[in-house]
């Protein structure tokens, strides 16, 4: 007697998994321009490197003697991988197989890959097209309804997942319920522009509101790559897999860990002439803070994050000497690098992300304050900036801070850490409010009654500007240095170097406290 029957069974499971949704729903999928979910994992992982588990999982249906009839695979396929050689946990919807809806199998197989992450204490890459729960066949003919009442919450291993590993997803087509959420619980997401978003689809939205809006309006790249519900935006799936390798490539894989240095082409000692001439001297002209986080980072380093969402904001993952940094600045194209209420999300967010993971801060200020006016009340500045500058002042990681030109207001506290290293260029402006704003405020009716106003009010703003130059300050030692802008790599890269020996003492689980 051998164990030849059961073997077989288990190679005939195997192969139906394999097929999916068998021929006709994969050429479903890619007539829609779309690769099935085993397709994305061969394309997301270094070759051959896909350890499946569950393989043979599904739901099987047997004669009276036993012998399997038919077999529906599990429609989430998980296992283990490598990306550029480090180990991973992969993991998505088989939308080929009753459009991604979770069959019972497909469901705990999903539910399990943040344990396995944990477990394992390894990244966690999620790959989503797929709907949630459907009441289509519940119960299942089963006496049994819902959870046993001892079961723990579903979400609590996705909540730990992100305290402890980094969680990096992709939404690959329409992507609504459960996947949704799990899309959006990542440390960042990424969206093609054939994906939709959605708490819950037309059909539903229709039978709660009586209106039947379209997915692409719904959940669109439009709408949710311009609100901050997923971070970055990109054409197609290869590319939106290249963003995730790219993220990966500068955290740890879990937070006991620090984050990887690679050696460093770019000399610490370069000094970038362009600096010295990128800021104008005329303050209403505008320059690009970009170019300038390419200039002192090493080069080709910078990987932002978030572009779309809180443009005024600019944040980013780069390298410093081959040191994984994050990066944070302000875009003065977006209402003068002004904070909205989305970039002080952004901003808390951001800090939030690398004190987890550890990664010290390269700040570049040009901030001139919190967005002012009527709009900018009734999205609630004020409370996401407090929370924003609160983020900054309790985080645990080193920071350095460049003071580029504006530094105003107390949006700008946002952009220093605790104990952090500051220096300033001599295009440098600091004070409680911009030039315009406190000569407005202080001499209003000084101005008004001048014989010529405007000559008044621009005399008046001469002055002001003096008293906030760098100048003084650098005197009266009020931050480390006053330095030429094309020091500033080497200033950094010095930086870089003296915190190193203090990144291991950051290792383990980071907590947040209660902000406004």
């Amino acid at each position: 007697m051998s164990w030849e029957k059961e073997v077989e069974e288990l190679a005939r499971k195997r192969a139906l998994a394999q097929a999916q949704g068998g021929e006709e729903g994969v050429a479903r999928q890619h007539a829609r321009g779309l690769l099935t979910i085993r397709e994305r994992i061969d394309a997301m992982l270094d070759g051959g490197s896909f350890q499946e588990l569950g393989g043979a999982s599904g739901d099987a249906t047997r004669d009276g003697e036993g012998r399997l009839v038919d077999f529906s695979p599990a429609n989430f396929v998980l296992g283990f991988g490598t990306v550029d050689g480090r180990r991973c946990v992969i993991g998505g919807e088989d939308f080929t197989l009753g459009g991604g809806s979770p069959n019972a199998a497909g469901l705990r197989k999903s539910v399990y890959a943040e344990e396995l992450a944990c477990t394992y204490r390894v990244p966690l890459v999620r790959l989503h097209q797929g709907a949630g729960g459907s009441v289509a066949g519940a119960g299942g003919g089963s006496k049994t309804v819902g959870t046993p009442v001892n079961a723990p919450p579903r979400f609590a291993s996705v909540a730990q997942a992100m305290a402890t590993v980094p969680v990096a997803s992709a939404g690959l087509g329409a992507v609504a319920g459960l996947p949704a959420a799990r899309l959006v619980a990542s440390h960042f997401s990424v969206m093609t522009e054939t994906t939709q978003v959605l708490v819950a689809g037309p059909a539903v939205v229709e039978r709660a509101l009586g209106r039947r809006p379209s997915k692409e309006a719904l959940g669109g790249p439009e709408v949710h790559a311009r609100n901050g519900v997923v971070d970055n935006l990109v054409a197609d799936e290869p590319a939106a897999f290249a963003e995730i390798r790219r993220f990966l490539s500068y955290l740890p894989p879990n937070v006991w860990e620090l984050p990887p240095c690679t050696p460093a082409d770019d000399p610490p000692d370069r000094r970038a002439e362009e600096l010295i001439e990128i800021v104008p001297r005329n303050r209403r002209k505008l320059y690009d803070m970009r170019r300038v986080i390419a200039l002192v980072l090493d080069e080709g380093s910078f990987f932002e994050i978030g572009r779309l969402y809180g443009q005024g904001t600019i944040t980013g993952l780069a390298r410093l000497s081959g040191q994984p940094v994050g990066v944070l600045g302000n875009d003065c194209w977006h209402l003068a690098g002004a904070m909205t209420a989305a970039g002080s999300q952004k901003t808390r967010r951001f800090i939030e992300l690398c004190d987890t993971f550890h990664l010290p801060i390269v700040s570049l200020v040009d901030e001139p304050g919190f967005m002012l006016g009527t709009e900018a009340e009734k999205a609630g500045t004020i409370r996401f900036g407090a929370a924003a500058v609160l983020a900054a002042a309790s985080s645990v990681v080193p920071w350095a801070s460049v003071i580029v030109r504006k530094a105003h207001g107390v949006a700008v506290a946002a952009h220093f850490g605790p104990d952090g290293f500051v220096v300033a260029w001599p295009s440098a402006e600091m004070g409680a409010l911009p030039v315009e704003g406190g000569v407005a405020v202080a001499f209003g009716r000084q101005i008004a009654k001048a014989d010529d106003p405007i000559a008044e009010r621009e005399r008046l703003e001469e002055e002001m500007l003096e008293r906030q130059s760098p100048v003084p300050r650098a005197e009266s030692f009020s931050f480390h240095d006053l330095i030429d802008p094309r020091e500033t790599r080497p200033v950094l890269c010095d930086w870089i170097a003296r915190v190193q020996p203090l990144l291991p003492r950051l290792k383990g689980p980071t907590s947040f406290p209660v902000r406004p």
